[in-house]
């Protein structure tokens, strides 16, 4: 590793911690703003999950081609038109007049958004030697632990004491800064031989991905359609085909060995369908509180600041939890407590005290945050150093991929109660929630079956400490 400046270095390590920030602030800021959004554009706002599932699915679809851009291009490049793209992005949904354009643009900002990420995680791991390396991963996850932290209380504010048009406008000037000074000061890291790019694996995952999650957030809209149907199955099919593909590719994306790792296949698949139920979460409570319970947005976005403290606060126990129970009995028992306690948002009503609704956020929060930890440190425990660099971005993939799944199920949930329980009374909305909360929290509740064939042994080790401490 060539020698790099301490202030190239300084500056590198702060460039990636803003854009981390940028990053995960935009995946949370929106939730809160949606019926601000959907009054401003003359929308209804149970039907604005298409903000959401555009800006993640577009993360999932372009995260593989990140890491081959950056050894193509240099990391400095890539992490440059990266700003740009979000930035650009940015401007334009603030600048967007219908829904149609608002999600056009978040996909342009989800562009950007998908190569912050893993090229900034790159560019740490290119430029600082390796005894600084934990040090320097564990700064950057910092700002990716305070972004979802205070994004729903911001957006909330934003919306409310000025207008939802702010929530991307504040990350203009920010980004402006930090692309000048990426462009002059962070280190060039180029690969002198990238590694070929499997276009054609690629293009059938990516295509399988976006084909499946827009086929059923289209069905969702308005009962099953022929053309939802056929682009469900297309999406199989380029699912299929990349995975026969892959079994003759002597270098795909994602080699299929992957999956002769016994933690990281129960660990990948059961964090998939844990996170469709929980991952819907930050998205249906601020719509509960706002739609149902007449909060304004900014008590939205703040009683959101329960969810997410307790979450962080739980963190620091999930080790020890795990070292004396195991992943398997940690995983199953914390899958149906979550589960259970999703479906307990089914006695929220608007009589009830405040304080009751804060501390089942809470509980609520820290028991998803072992959930979390557990199924992150699962996944990559035993990814030695051939596998680690596909197994990182394949499962990057599907967590991004699962946010999209969990709000497009979700939004497509609560439009089909809300089209049965609809009667003419303000009260009908809330019983479509209800409804809602129990189905996203018996799916996830599901998803201990997966974990149940986990290995009793499996224990955590050293790596998994570290992965806590990243985040």
């Amino acid at each position: 590793m060539p020698v790099t400046s301490e202030k190239t270095l300084k500056l590198t390590l702060w460039l990636v911690a803003i854009g981390f920030f940028m990053q995960t602030l935009d995946t949370t800021i929106v939730n809160t703003a949606l019926p601000a959004m959907a009054a401003s554009l003359g929308e209804s706002p149970l039907r604005m999950q298409s903000v959401v599932i555009a800006y993640t699915l577009t993360m999932a679809v372009l995260i593989p081609a990140s890491g081959w851009m950056a050894d193509k291009l240099g990391t400095r490049i890539v992490f440059f038109s990266a700003i740009v793209l979000f930035v650009a992005g940015s401007a334009l949904c603030a600048s967007a007049q219908s829904l149609n354009q608002l999600v056009a643009w978040r996909i342009v900002q989800g562009a950007g958004g998908a190569m912050l990420m893993p090229v900034g995680r790159l560019a740490i791991l290119r430029t600082f030697p390796r005894e600084r390396l934990l040090a320097a991963m564990s700064f950057i996850a910092i700002p990716g632990l305070v972004g979802p932290l205070i994004g729903p209380t911001i957006g909330g504010w934003l919306s409310e004491m000025a207008s939802w048009h702010w929530i991307f406008i504040i990350n203009i000037p920010v980004g402006i800064i930090g692309g000048i000074a990426t462009w002059y000061h962070m280190a060039e890291g180029r690969e002198v031989t990238p590694s070929s790019f499997d276009f054609s694996g690629y293009a059938l995952l990516a295509f399988g991905m976006a084909a499946i999650s827009l086929s059923l957030d289209g069905m969702s809209g308005g009962g099953l359609h022929g053309s939802g149907f056929v682009l469900l199955i297309f999406g199989m099919v380029a699912i299929v085909a990349y995975w026969l593909h892959a079994q003759r590719k002597p270098d795909p994306i994602f080699p299929p060995q992957l999956f002769k790792i016994h933690t990281f296949t129960v660990g990948l698949l059961g964090s998939l369908f844990a996170r469709i139920g929980a991952g819907s979460m930050p998205f249906l409570i601020p719509l509960l509180l706002q739609v149902s319970l007449g909060y304004s947005p900014s008590h939205a976005g703040m009683m959101m600041l329960p969810v997410a403290a307790a979450g962080m606060f739980s963190k620091r126990m999930a080790v020890p939890i795990i070292t004396r129970f195991g992943y398997r009995h940690v995983l199953v028992v914390n899958t149906v407590l979550v589960g259970l306690l999703m479906a307990s948002f089914a006695l929220i009503r608007e009589t009830q005290p405040l304080w009751t609704h804060i501390v089942l956020f809470s509980i609520f929060g820290a028991v998803n945050s072992l959930q979390f930890t557990a199924m992150n440190t699962l996944c990559i425990k035993d990814l030695d150093a051939g596998t680690a660099s596909s197994g990182n971005s394949m499962f990057s993939m599907v967590q991004m991929l699962s946010m999209s799944l969990a709000v497009t199920t979700a939004g497509g949930v609560l439009a089909t109660f809300t089209r049965v329980t609809d009667h003419g009374d303000p009260s009908d909305t809330l019983l479509a929630f209800h409804a809602t909360f129990i189905c996203v929290g018996l799916i996830t509740s599901a998803s201990a079956w997966i974990f149940w064939q986990l290995s009793p042994d499996v224990k955590p080790g050293k790596k998994d400490g570290e992965a806590v401490e990243l985040g």
